[in-house]
Formats: C-alpha cells, sequence, structure tokens
C-alpha cells in the first residue's frame, strides 16, 4: 500500500494522497447521502466534459464513506501566488477566465443556484424572520439562468498542469444557475481570505463578464447568509455586515 500524505484534515473529513490518486474519507457521522451527493455532482460535471480530475470510485473507509479521485500533478494557482507575488494580476485573470469558461457548460440535473440559496436562508437561526423573508425576496427577484457554478471556484481549487492545461477541484457546492452569483461567492472568499485581491478580483470579472458590480453586489447579502449557515465564528463579523441587504440596493 502507498504512503499516505495527509493534504488537509477537518472535523469531518480528511483528505490525502495514496499514490495516483486523492481519497476524501469523511468520519461515521457525515450523512451517507452528502457524500453520495458530492460524487454524484462530480460525476456529472465530468461526463459534460469540464476539465476535472476522473472520479474512481466511492468505497466505505473507516466507519463511513471515501470518495477516490485521480490524482492531478501541477500545482494550484494558489501556490503559484504564492511563489511568485509578483505575478499574481496574471494569476487573477486565469481565474477569471477559467470561471467564465467553466460557466459556458451546461450540466444536467445539477441543482439550481436560486435553491440552494432559498434552502440555506430558511434554515437559518442567526438571523431574524424578516430578514430572512428581504434575502428571499432578492432571491425570487433574480434572473433564472442555468450556467454551470462551481460554488467555491478560489485558487487553491485549480490546479495548472505542466502543459499549461488546468484541472478544477472540490465541485461539492456546484450548482446551475447565475454567473453573478458565484462570481460574489469568490469575491466573498477573496475577501475573508486575502482581503487586498477582494476588488481587483470583482473589477476583473465583471470587465471580462460585461457584467455590472453592482449586479454581483446584489449577491452579496444572500451568498452571506448562505454562509452564515457554516458557523465559522472568524467569518460571522463581515458576514452580518453584508447580510444588511440594505446597503446593496
Amino acid at each position: 500500500m502507498a504512503d499516505r500524505q495527509i493534504l488537509e484534515e477537518k472535523s469531518y473529513k480528511t483528505v490525502y494522497r495514496e499514490g495516483n490518486q486523492i481519497v476524501k474519507e469523511f468520519t461515521a457521522s457525515h450523512p451517507k447521502s452528502d457524500v453520495f451527493n458530492e460524487a454524484y455532482i462530480h460525476a456529472c460535471v465530468e461526463d459534460a466534459g469540464v476539465p476535472v480530475s476522473k472520479l474512481l470510485g466511492v468505497n466505505p473507509a473507516g466507519g463511513g464513506w471515501a470518495i477516490a479521485l485521480e490524482y492531478v500533478e501541477g500545482k494550484t494557482l494558489q501556490e503559484l501566488m504564492d511563489e511568485h507575488p509578483e505575478n499574481v494580476d496574471e494569476y487573477l485573470e486565469k481565474l477569471v477566465d477559467i470561471q467564465l469558461e467553466t460557466g459556458s457548460y451546461r450540466v444536467r440535473n445539477l441543482r439550481n443556484t436560486r435553491v440552494k440559496m432559498e434552502e440555506a436562508i430558511k434554515s437559518l437561526t442567526e438571523i431574524d424572520a424578516s430578514t430572512r423573508y428581504e434575502l428571499l425576496q432578492r432571491i425570487h427577484g433574480m434572473p433564472q439562468h442555468s450556467k454551470l457554478c462551481h460554488g467555491d471556484l478560489v485558487p487553491s481549487n485549480i490546479v495548472i498542469r505542466e502543459d499549461g492545461s488546468y484541472r478544477i477541484l472540490d465541485w461539492a457546492h456546484a450548482s446551475a444557475g447565475n454567473a453573478g452569483a458565484d462570481a460574489a461567492i469568490t469575491y466573498m472568499r477573496f475577501s475573508l481570505e486575502a482581503p487586498q485581491l477582494a476588488e481587483k478580483y470583482l473589477r476583473l470579472f465583471c470587465k471580462k463578464a460585461d457584467m455590472a458590480i453592482q449586479y454581483v453586489q446584489k449577491w452579496l447579502p444572500v451568498v452571506a447568509a448562505a454562509q452564515l449557515t457554516k458557523h465559522r465564528e472568524a467569518e460571522r463579523e463581515l458576514l452580518e455586515k453584508w447580510i444588511s441587504v440594505a446597503e446593496y440596493q
């Protein structure tokens, strides 16, 4: 058996490399349906021809379940940014180009982005009923689209291979819907983890997509509320600020 190289550890999963595969091993308490749903989403995206790692299987492991994926040789955009900060503008442009290309795919059988956001907001107990109502009204006022939305497209989820091609990782949050919502999630992640790049990313995305910045901003309270369901205390202050829907009217 090949040695395991731990890549990521969270309370509910461990991600490791074992030979030529990447394994996401979930704890026994993690819902089986969530594991199989993530594998199903990945399979749908792979079948549509999106550049992703190959799904190898879903297997019982350690009392829970594990998803096995083909290992992709290369460096993530995040690693390249860290190693070559002088080229950050080039890497941001690469991220946006990949995000726009991803949105050009049509993938069958994915949940709608608006429905996914709506269900997350309805489950929130941290905000009052009036705020939930305003957020739901905002969602209902958004146009119906069916573009592929990754749901967490950040530099650490894109691997650049030696030949210049790329593979996109981590499709657990994918849906079909509005590109503006997907951009708002990426902008949110930058704001939380690399705030010095957030505004630069947003301007670049909107320029390349020919999309009004205000349209992406209209999604910010919605994606912030959905993110709040993850109960990450370090993020709460910024997310609650964005959930003030009047701020982006």
